[in-house]
C-alpha cells in the first residue's frame, strides 16, 4: 500500500515559524539578562567594601606572622573567571588557605580561617611542639658524626629541622617506612607503633634505666639503646618486637634485672652490656663482652 504524503498548509507553516521565533527571542532575552547579572555582579564584587583589606593572625610563636600573612595574600590575589576577585569575602577560598598553611608550614596545626566583619581575615592555629627528634633512617657509626634531625611532637609528626643538640636532650628516633615522598617532613614515624614505643620507654625509665634513643629496622625489630658515650651501633641495647605486648616485655625485663647473675652484672659492667633480648616470650637472652 502506498502512503500518500500530505503537505503542510500554510497556516501550520506560519504557526510553527511563529513558535521558532518566540524561542529565539527567550534564548535571546535569557542570554541578555544572564550577561547582564553576571556584569552587575563582577561589578559589585570588586567594591572595597566586599572585599577582604586585612589579615590577622594569632597563635604565632615561633613562625614569623608576616611570612603566614604573605602566603594567605598570594591566595587571595587574582580572580576567578577572570572577572570576580578572590579577596570578595563571599567567595574567598577558605580551604586552599587553609591546605596551603598547612603544606608549607609543618609546625602548624589545628588551622582555622574566618572572617572578622566583612573586611578582615582572621587566621588562627596552634604550632607544634618539639618533643622528640628523628634523625633518619640509619644509625650514626660515630660520636663525632653531626646528625640532620628533625622535631618531632608529641603523636609522631616530623615538621621541622633541629638545631645541633650534644647529648640526650630530645629522645632520637631512627628508621623510616617505606612511602612514596622522598622526605619525612609532614609524616608520622611509624604510626602504628609510636605510642607502644613511648610506653615501653617510660615503663623502662620507671626501672630506672636511662635510654637515648629508637631504632625500628626494616624487619619491625625495635632497638632501645640505653645512654652511655660509647657510639653505635656498640651502645648498649634492648631488643624488642615492635608488636611485642608493652606489659609483657616489661615484666619480663623487671624478672631478668632482678635475677642473677644479670642483676649483678648490669649494676657493676654496665659499660660491657650489648643488649638484653625480649623478642622470644618468657625467655630474656642477653649479652656482655
Amino acid at each position: 500500500m502506498r502512503m500518500k504524503l500530505v503537505s503542510s498548509s500554510p497556516y501550520q507553516k506560519e504557526s510553527q515559524k511563529k513558535k521558532r521565533n518566540i524561542l529565539r527571542k527567550r534564548i535571546f532575552i535569557f542570554v541578555v539578562l544572564f550577561l547582564v547579572v553576571f556584569a552587575t555582579l563582577a561589578f559589585l564584587s570588586h567594591s572595597n567594601r566586599l572585599n577582604i583589606k586585612a589579615i590577622e593572625v594569632s597563635g604565632n610563636v615561633v613562625t614569623d606572622s608576616r611570612v603566614i600573612e604573605d602566603t594567605v595574600s598570594k591566595e587571595i590575589t587574582g580572580s576567578y573567571l577572570w572577572f570576580f576577585p578572590k579577596a570578595n569575602f563571599l567567595i574567598y577560598p577558605k580551604n586552599d588557605i587553609e591546605n596551603k598553611l598547612a603544606n608549607e608550614f609543618k609546625i602548624l596545626k589545628d588551622i582555622s580561617v574566618s572572617l572578622k566583619g566583612v573586611n578582615t581575615l582572621a587566621v588562627n592555629y596552634t604550632e607544634r611542639e618539639g618533643k622528640y627528634t628523628w634523625c633518619g633512617d640509619i644509625l650514626p657509626l660515630s660520636l663525632d658524626t653531626t646528625e640532620k634531625c628533625y622535631f618531632m611532637d608529641d603523636g609522631g609528626y616530623v615538621f621541622g629541622e633541629a638545631p645541633y643538640f650534644s647529648g640526650d636532650v630530645y629522645l632520637k628516633f631512627y628508621g623510616e617506612e617505606k612511602k612514596d615522598s622522598d622526605t619525612m617532613l609532614g609524616s608520622y614515624y611509624f604510626p602504628d607503633v609510636f605510642q607502644k614505643l613511648l610506653s615501653f620507654r617510660n615503663a623502662v625509665k620507671d626501672i630506672g634505666i636511662k635510654t637515648s634513643s629508637f631504632f625500628v629496622r626494616p624487619d619491625q625489630v625495635v632497638e632501645l639503646y640505653l645512654s652511655s658515650n660509647i657510639p653505635f651501633p656498640d651502645k648498649p641495647k634492648i631488643v624488642f618486637k615492635s608488636d611485642s605486648d608493652v606489659d609483657k616485655i616489661t615484666e619480663n625485663l623487671q624478672t631478668a634485672l632482678s635475677t642473677e647473675p644479670l642483676q649483678t652484672n648490669f649494676n657493676k659492667k654496665f659499660s660491657s652490656l650489648v643488649y638484653i633480648d625480649l623478642r622470644y616470650g618468657n625467655k630474656v637472652y642477653y649479652k656482655f663482652k
